[in-house]
C-alpha cells in the first residue's frame, strides 16, 4: 500500500471518529425529555448516557489503534510486532464493546420494568453482532500476522 492511500484512509477514519464523538455530544440534546434540561441534568443525571460514554471508550481506542495498523501497512511494515499487538488491543475493545452490549440488556431486561424495551434490545443485539464480527476478524488477522511475524523472525535466524 502507497503512503498517500494508506494517508487518505487515516484521515478518513480520523473524520469518522470525530463524526461520533460529535454526535455522542450532540445527539442528548435531541431527547424530547432533555428539550429543556440544563447542560448538568443532561450528562450527569441520566445514568444510562454515562454508561454509554464509557462503553464509547474502546470503540475509540480501536479506532485509534485501526489508524496505526493503516499506518504501519502504508510504512510496508505490517508484518511486525507491534501490528499485532494493534491486532490484538482491537480485538479486546471488541470483546469490551460485547461485554457493555450484554451488560446493557440485561440492565434493559432486569432494572428497567418499561413496556418500550423492543429498540433497546434492537439496538444492543446489532452493537454486539458488530462487535463480534470484528472481534472474530481481529483474532483472525492477528493469528495470520502472528504466523508471519514467527515466520519472518525464524527466516532471519537461518539468513
Amino acid at each position: 500500500m502507497n503512503r498517500g492511500a494508506a494517508a487518505f484512509l487515516q484521515v478518513v477514519a480520523a473524520f469518522v471518529g470525530l463524526g461520533a464523538l460529535a454526535l455522542l455530544l450532540w445527539e442528548p440534546h435531541l431527547e424530547g425529555r432533555n428539550a429543556h434540561s440544563t447542560l448538568f441534568e443532561i450528562y450527569f443525571n441520566d445514568p444510562f448516557l454515562i454508561c454509554a460514554y464509557i462503553a464509547s471508550i474502546p470503540i475509540f481506542v480501536a479506532l485509534y489503534q485501526a489508524i496505526k495498523v493503516i499506518g504501519y501497512a502504508g510504512k510496508n511494515t505490517i508484518f511486525s510486532s507491534a501490528t499485532v499487538k494493534a491486532v490484538r488491543t482491537i480485538k479486546r475493545c471488541a470483546i469490551a464493546v460485547i461485554g457493555f452490549a450484554v451488560g446493557f440488556e440485561i440492565y434493559i431486561f432486569v432494572v428497567n420494568k418499561s413496556d418500550d424495551r423492543a429498540g433497546g434490545v434492537v439496538i444492543g443485539v446489532l452493537i454486539a453482532f458488530v462487535a463480534i464480527v470484528i472481534a472474530t476478524g481481529a483474532a483472525m488477522f492477528e493469528r495470520i500476522l502472528q504466523s508471519a511475524v514467527d515466520l519472518k523472525s525464524e527466516n532471519d535466524l537461518t539468513v
